[in-house]
This record gives structure tokens, C-alpha cells and sequence, in this order.
């Protein structure tokens, strides 16, 4: 039985996508798992009253707060201990549900995993991730951390590697999962101070570790962990998006302009919606904060109830797999064994 919570006042278009998410996945999930939802009690019932559903399969916890995009985090964490991202929170950490999603303000969600959750045991930086859509070969690219961080040390990018590496193989199903660092140039003596001494520790750690990986190289790269500091993260997912979208305004112009180009679109209109679903991130779902005491995912502030759906079907594995243990686990045996180096 695992026990999903949802932050129902959370993101742009709540609480109806969200319920309408969580309404969708409860069709598929088994028969003992149950869908908490945060929030105005009043509220969220009346979205679910427009929906059939199995009414032990949902469970609504009153909230009376709401944490808003115009929220600053740290003091809406502390002020608002009423409001659906807090009493989420503090279910997850008293072990009453298993996982907690939320579409909402990132800041707060990431100071109240931190605040309230507290740290894994080992991590100095909890990071927050990002899938990038796959290009070549197919396959999704874990990054992190993509803006949690913009500043980091040597070590925070190992520990980043290494749970990265832990959610991209027991949640993704990757074997030996490829981690490579976002560097100015393949070769090892590239980059600055930061990103020379990680290279380091990442090369000697026990971790798959390809090298270097330039900005140009990510949409081809062979790597399935992207790790970087926050800062340098955040720029490359939102020019990632924006060239995304880009290019599909473009595509979709030149596909409308005269007749020839609008037959030569229809015969290839199935190639064209396979393209699009590759961008699409409500397939993905949302991504995980690691480094926290718990299982804490952010979806996107305008996730539709398709990525609300994903999210909590694709949050299964994370919980099942025990993926916050593992990343403790490993954590603390590099942590053992650069001890027994330091003894020698």
C-alpha cells in the first residue's frame, strides 16, 4: 500500500487539473494505494463530485492556507502551518503518506522539504532535478541540479552524481546509470577551480563517470546524469525550453504557408505529433527534490492533470525502490571510506 499526498492549492491551474489528475490516476493505481489531497476541504470536493471514482481510493485533508507564487518562501513556510504544502509536508515527515507532490511556489516547497524534513544524512545540498526530454537515442536526460543551488563546491557535485545515478536506477530502470559534468570543454584540465576538483572526485568515486560534457553535446550526450551547479542548471533548462518552442512556431509557420507546405504537413502529421509529445513534459511528470528526508516531487506551476496523473503513477517506483535510503546508504559509504583513506 503506498499512500501518494497531493498538494491540491498548489500551481496555476488548481485545484481542478489537479484533482482531475488525481481522480485519473486513482483508475490505475492498485486497489490498497490511496490519494491524499491538500487543501480548502470545500473546494476540492466539489471538483471531485464531477468525477466517478472509488471513494476510499481519495482522501481530502482540510488546509486552510495556500502558499502563492508571491509568497517568500521561508516566511510563507513558517507563517502559513496551515496552508496545503506545510500540512503535506508534515504528513510526509510523520510518515502518514509515503510522498508528497506539489505544483507549487518552488522556494517554499524546497525550504519546507529542507525545513521540515530535514537533510539526508551526509548531503550538504539537497538539489532539484529536471528530465529533459530525449533526443538522441531516445532516453530522458537527468539533470541537477537545475535551481536549487547556484552556487556549489566540489563535493555538492559528487553528491549530486550519486543521486542522481541512485533515482536514475531504481526509478528509471537505468543499469549503471552514465553521469557526466556540464564543463566548457570535453578535455579535464577545462573549466574553473569548482568544476576541476569535482571532476576529481567524481573520476576516483565509484560511480559510472564519463567526463566532461559541453552545452552543445547535452542533446547527443551518451550520459543519462547531467550534474552541474544550480545556477548554470536553471539557464540551460529554460533555453532549453524556449529554443524548444522556438522551433516548434517556426516549424509550425513554415508548414502553414501555402498550399504546398500544408499537403506536404498532413502527410507527415503523425511524425509531427510523435515530435511534439517528445517536448511534452506531462508525460513526464514531476521531477524529484533529492537530498531530503523524504519523497518530495515538483511538477510545473502549469501542470495540467495529465502531469498530475504521471507524476503520481511515476512516483510509485521512487517510493517502492526506496530510493531516500539508498542515496543515504551510498552516501555514507563514501563518506566511510574517505575516512579510511585519511587513517592510512
Amino acid at each position: 500500500m503506498i499512500k501518494f499526498g497531493l498538494d491540491g492549492m498548489g500551481g496555476d491551474n488548481a485545484p481542478h487539473e489537479i484533482v482531475k489528475g488525481a481522480v485519473d490516476a486513482a483508475q490505475k493505481l492498485s486497489d490498497e494505494d490511496v490519494i491524499y489531497i491538500f487543501g480548502d476541504e470545500a473546494l476540492i470536493k466539489a471538483e471531485l463530485g464531477k468525477y466517478k471514482y472509488p471513494d476510499e481510493k481519495i482522501t481530502v485533508i482540510h488546509a486552510s492556507e495556500v502558499i502563492t507564487n508571491h509568497d517568500t518562501p521561508v516566511k510563507a513556510i513558517r507563517r502559513k502551518t496551515d496552508s496545503s504544502m506545510v500540512v503535506g509536508l508534515n504528513y510526509l515527515k510523520d510518515e502518514k503518506i509515503d510522498v508528497f507532490i506539489s505544483a507549487g511556489n518552488t522556494g517554499a516547497l524546497l525550504s519546507g522539504s529542507t525545513l521540515i524534513l530535514g537533510r539526508i544524512r551526509g548531503i550538504d545540498r539537497p538539489a532539484l532535478t529536471t528530465i529533459l526530454p530525449p533526443m538522441v537515442g531516445g532516453k530522458p536526460l537527468f539533470l541537477m541540479d537545475s535551481g536549487a543551488n547556484s552556487e556549489c563546491k566540489p563535493n555538492n557535485l559528487l553528491e549530486f552524481g550519486v543521486m542522481g545515478s541512485v533515482y536514475m536506477n531504481k526509478v528509471m530502470g537505468v543499469e549503471d546509470p552514465v553521469v557526466g559534468l556540464v564543463n566548457i570543454g570535453a578535455e579535464e584540465s577545462k573549466g574553473n577551480t569548482v568544476t576541476k576538483a569535482a571532476y576529481e572526485l567524481l573520476s576516483q568515486s565509484d560511480l559510472n563517470f564519463k567526463g566532461n560534457v559541453e552545452s552543445r553535446e547535452i542533446p547527443e550526450s551518451p550520459v543519462d546524469v547531467l550534474v552541474c551547479d544550480g545556477f548554470t542548471g536553471n539557464i540551460i533548462i529554460k533555453y532549453t525550453e524556449g529554443l524548444a518552442m522556438g522551433f516548434m512556431h517556426i516549424l509550425k509557420d513554415k508548414l502553414s504557408s501555402g498550399f504546398t507546405a500544408k499537403i506536404g504537413a498532413a502527410l507527415v502529421m503523425d511524425k509531427l505529433r510523435e515530435l511534439k509529445g517528445m517536448f511534452d513534459y506531462s508525460e513526464y511528470g514531476g521531477a524529484p527534490f533529492l537530498g531530503v528526508r523524504g519523497a518530495v516531487l515538483k511538477m510545473h506551476g502549469s501542470s495540467n492533470a495529465n502531469a498530475v496523473k504521471n507524476t503520481i503513477l511515476k512516483s510509485k517506483a521512487y517510493v517502492e525502490n526506496s530510493v531516500v535510503k539508498t542515496i543515504h546508504d551510498q552516501i555514507m559509504s563514501i563518506a566511510e571510506a574517505a575516512e579510511d583513506e585519511d587513517d592510512l
